[in-house]
C-alpha cells in the first residue's frame, strides 16, 4: 500500500543525536517539498519531547510523522504511535543514531534522496511493536528488549561519549563490563516452555547494534517475538559471543539459539540487586517482565 494524496508531514528532530549528520535532515526537508509536500521541523528538548508530540498532533493534517534521531528517540515515537491506535500517522525515519537498526530493517540507506523518498512515496509496512510490562509500567519496542549483558553495557554509556566516540563507546564499554561481569541465571519463559540463560534478547527484527545478525528468520511485518538465548555462562563468554555476532557467526555460535514465540516472561531467582530490562538501547524497566505482541499496529514506510 502507498500514500494517498499529499498532506503535511511533523519532522520530529533530535537534536543532540547525529551530530555528524546534521547536514542530513536540512537536505531531506529541501527535497520533500518538490513532491508536493509541506513540513513543519520540531526540535525536542527533554526525554518525553517525541512522545508528547506525536500523541497531540493532528492527524487530520499530519500524513507522516517522521523522525529524525536514533533508536531511542524513534521509540519515543512509536509509543505514542501505539496509544493512538488506528488513527495515527505513518511513522518514517531519518537516521542520525549510532546503529539505526530500525533503519537497517526497513531497507533505508542512509542517503537524502532514499530518505525523502521514502517519506513521499514509501510503501507501508504494518508492524505491530513488541510491549513490555513490569510492575505497572509498560514500555512498546520496535526492535528489541534485552536482560544481561547488554543491558550493562547500553546503562554505561553516556550520550556525550556515545556522541564522541560512536560505535567504539560500547565496545570500550562491553570490555570494561566484561572484567566485573558476575553472570546471572535468567529464568525464560516462551509459550509457557521454560528455559534458562546468561543473558536474553528479545527482538522483532534479524538485526542488532546496526548491521549485525541476531535472529535470521525474524521479519518486522510477522507477529512473531525472537527470543536469543546466550546459555553458556562464564566472564568470557559474553566477548566470545560479540565477537560471533561481529563476524557474522552468532547464528551458528555453541551455545546460542533463538526461540520464536508470542508471550515471554523473563524472571531470576535468589538475586536481590535490581536486574535492569534494556528496551530500544535505554534502561527501561525491572525484572520480572511479561512481553508480548501489541494489539495494534504502526505503519512504518520503507523504500518503495
Amino acid at each position: 500500500m502507498t500514500l494517498a494524496a499529499p498532506k503535511a508531514i511533523l519532522l520530529i528532530r533530535n537534536p543532540t543525536a547525529g551530530r555528524r549528520r546534521r547536514g542530513l535532515v536540512d537536505v531531506v526537508v529541501r527535497r520533500v517539498p518538490a513532491e508536493g509536500w509541506t513540513v513543519d521541523l520540531v526540535d525536542t528538548e527533554a526525554a518525553g519531547d517525541a512522545r508528547r508530540l506525536v500523541e497531540t498532533c493532528d492527524a487530520a493534517r499530519y500524513a507522516v510523522i517522521a523522525v529524525a534521531g536514533g533508536d531511542g528517540t524513534i521509540n519515543e515515537v512509536v509509543n505514542g504511535l501505539a496509544r493512538r491506535g488506528a488513527d495515527g500517522p505513518a511513522l518514517a525515519i531519518v537516521p542520525l543514531g549510532t546503529a539505526n537498526v530500525l533503519a537497517q530493517e526497513l531497507g533505508l540507506k542512509i542517503s537524502a534522496a532514499a530518505i525523502a523518498g521514502a517519506i513521499t512515496a514509501g510503501r507501508e509496512l504494518s508492524v505491530r511493536p513488541g510491549a513490555a510490562s513490569a510492575g505497572g509500567l509498560a514500555r512498546h519496542f520496535s526492535l528489541m528488549a534485552g536482560a544481561g549483558f547488554d543491558v550493562h553495557v547500553v546503562a554505561g554509556v553516556s550520550a556525550p561519549l556515545k556522541r564522541r566516540w560512536g560505535r567504539l563507546a560500547y565496545l570500550w564499554r562491553s570490555l570494561v563490563e566484561s572484567a566485573r561481569y558476575r553472570p546471572v541465571r535468567y529464568l525464560v519463559e516462551i509459550d509457557g516452555v521454560r528455559h534458562e540463560a546468561a543473558s536474553v534478547i528479545v527482538t522483532r527484527g534479524r538485526h542488532y547494534a546496526g548491521p549485525y545478525v541476531v535472529a535470521p528468520d525474524a521479519a518486522l511485518g510477522e507477529p512473531t517475538l525472537h527470543v536469543c538465548l546466550f546459555e553458556r555462562w562464564g566472564r568470557l563468554q559474553p566477548l566470545r559471543f560479540g565477537a560471533a555476532l561481529v563476524l557474522g557467526r552468532l547464528p551458528r555460535a555453541a551455545g546460542y539459539r533463538v526461540v520464536a514465540g508470542r508471550n515471554v516472561r523473563i524472571s531470576v531467582e535468589g538475586e536481590t540487586a535490581r536486574q535492569p530490562l534494556q528496551i530500544d538501547g535505554d534502561d527501561a524497566l525491572s525484572l520480572p517482565v511479561s512481553i508480548a505482541l501489541a494489539s495494534g499496529a504502526v505503519r512504518m514506510l520503507r523504500p518503495a
